[in-house]
């Protein structure tokens, strides 16, 4: 009986190192879709004021890209319904190392998965699934050769993206138990508060922040939160290229401050309300509510 326990037993942990062993990387945040009501004051602020190259969409005819860097970038839609649609999200995207080893990993999860990936124009594969509330998800296998881009003297890397929630302990484990996300940091307006939960991809330093909200937001406070965050070595410097560049206007303002997790931040919106949040990659103290529980991205 001991022996057969045993057998059982180490058949059920070999089981479950190969679960977690067949979870291809999740290495960075992708990209964030958003909507525009104005495609050409949206093209002005993601090309002159935060400097993005400006590419056809391989996956969607209709859009455009904004790129950052060869594998990240805002992908920009056209307003579907009413104006007064208020939500301006349509989805976050991940980049993983094989789109369709991760599909297969998913449907292993009891996570509802497409009988196949897509592959786009530009050689880039990529599925979408569901999170606990509905949002879209989707993972992407950048392709061999990715979009050529200039570099960004602003900034070259996406560090985060954020996305309005309701129910946070169903998204963490979501992300946590089956997409292998780690707690980086918590925090809100309040040293008690808990409305922003950060997790970092497994690998790799960035990280998705989900922003807990009771209700439905309105179209300004759902920009505020829906937003992505473009990593910067040095606020001051950032500061000085936007303000000397001429790349202030409508609701973005020249003055950084520090947030709540303890890095310099500034704040700037496209035309609807979308949040573009500049952020110093590293620290320059104690942050509010919780320490950090890994490292920071460096560049």
């Amino acid at each position: 009986m001991k022996i057969t326990s045993l057998l059982l037993l180490s058949a059920a942990f070999s089981a479950t190192i190969a679960s977690a062993q067949q979870r291809p990387k999740i290495t960075g945040d992708s990209h964030l879709s958003v909507y525009t009501s104005d495609a050409a004051k949206t093209e002005a602020f993601y090309t002159h004021d935060l400097g993005a190259a400006k590419r056809p969409d391989p996956q969607s005819p209709a859009g455009v890209r904004y790129y950052f860097s060869p594998v990240q970038f805002i992908e920009v839609l056209p307003l579907q319904g009413p104006v007064s649609q208020i939500s301006r999200f349509d989805h976050a995207g991940y980049n993983v190392s094989d789109a369709d080893a991760m599909r297969r990993y998913l449907a292993t999860k009891s996570v509802t998965v497409p009988e196949k990936v897509t592959t786009n124009s530009d050689g880039s594969k990529y599925f979408e699934v569901k999170d606990p509330e509905g949002n879209r998800v989707q993972f992407v296998q950048p392709p061999d050769h990715p979009a050529d881009v200039p570099h960004n003297d602003l900034s070259t890397h996406i560090i985060h993206v954020g996305y309005v929630v309701h129910d946070v302990e169903k998204e963490v484990a979501f992300y946590r138990d089956i997409l292998g996300f780690r707690p980086y940091w918590h925090g809100g307006p309040t040293d008690d508060s808990n409305n922003w939960t950060s997790m970092q991809v497994p690998d790799g330093t960035d990280w998705v922040e989900l922003m807990k909200v009771v209700g439905e937001p309105t179209q300004t406070a759902a920009g505020q939160l829906n937003h992505f965050s473009l990593g910067v070595p040095n606020m001051e410097q950032a500061t000085n290229l936007l303000f000397n560049g001429d790349r202030f206007s409508g609701r973005n303002s020249a003055a950084p401050k520090i947030g709540r997790d303890a890095k310099w931040q500034l704040n700037m919106f496209d035309p609807d309300g979308t949040r573009a949040e500049v952020m110093e990659f590293q620290p320059m103290g104690k942050p509010c509510c919780s320490p950090f529980l890994l490292p920071s991205p460096k560049q």
